[in-house]
C-alpha cells in the first residue's frame, strides 16, 4: 500500500471509525486510541494482510480492538479498585493500632502526673466539671485550678508530642481535644 493510498483511507474512514466507536464508549481519548492502533496495524502489516473488503475489515478490527480495551480497562479497574480497598483497610487497622498506642500513652502520662494535678485534671476531663465546681469540691481556689490543669495539659502536650514527633495527623487532633 503506498503512503497516499495509506492517507486516502485514513482520511475517510478515521471520524467515521471514531463515531462507530462511541457506541461502545464516550472515551474520546479510548476512541482516538483504538483508531490510531487500527492504522498503525493496517500500515505497518498491510503487505502481509488479505483485505477483501477494507470497510468491513476496519469496522471489525476497530470493534475488536475497542472490545480487548474495555475488558482491559475493565479488569484494570477491578484491580485498582481491590488495591484502594486493601489500602484503605490497612489505613484503617494501622489507624486502630496508632489511636490505641496514642491512649496508652496517654493514659500512661496522666498517672505519672503529681496526684493533685492528676486529680484535678480528671474531674476535669473525666466527670466534666468546671474550674469552679472543682476548686469548691476540693476547697481551693479557682486559679489553682487553673494553675495544675495548666501543668497537666503541659507535661501531656509534651509527652505526647515528643513520643509523636513524626506522627500523623491524628495525633495533633487528638492533642488539640486536651
Amino acid at each position: 500500500m503506498s503512503e497516499q493510498e495509506f492517507r486516502s483511507i485514513y482520511k475517510q474512514y478515521h471520524k467515521k471509525l471514531c463515531y462507530f466507536l462511541n457506541y461502545y464508549t464516550h472515551d474520546e481519548q479510548a476512541i482516538e486510541e483504538v483508531v490510531q492502533d487500527v492504522f498503525v496495524y493496517l500500515w505497518k502489516e498491510s503487505d502481509n494482510l488479505n483485505i477483501t473488503y477494507l470497510k468491513t475489515y476496519l469496522y471489525s478490527s476497530a470493534r475488536n480492538r475497542m472490545l480487548n480495551y474495555l475488558r482491559n480497562e475493565h479488569t484494570r479497574t477491578i484491580i485498582l479498585e481491590r488495591w484502594a480497598q486493601m489500602e484503605l483497610e490497612e489505613r484503617q487497622a494501622q489507624d486502630c493500632i496508632d489511636r490505641a498506642e496514642f491512649f496508652l500513652l496517654l493514659q500512661d502520662t496522666i498517672e505519672a502526673l503529681p496526684p493533685k494535678c492528676r486529680e484535678i485534671f480528671l474531674m476535669s476531663r473525666d466527670e466534666r466539671k468546671t474550674y469552679k465546681e472543682i476548686a469548691e469540691e476540693k476547697g481551693i481556689s479557682v486559679k489553682t485550678v487553673e494553675a495544675q490543669m495548666g501543668i497537666a495539659l503541659k507535661r501531656i502536650r509534651e509527652k505526647m508530642l515528643s513520643s509523636y514527633k513524626e506522627g500523623g495527623d491524628i495525633f495533633v487532633f487528638l492533642l488539640t481535644l486536651l
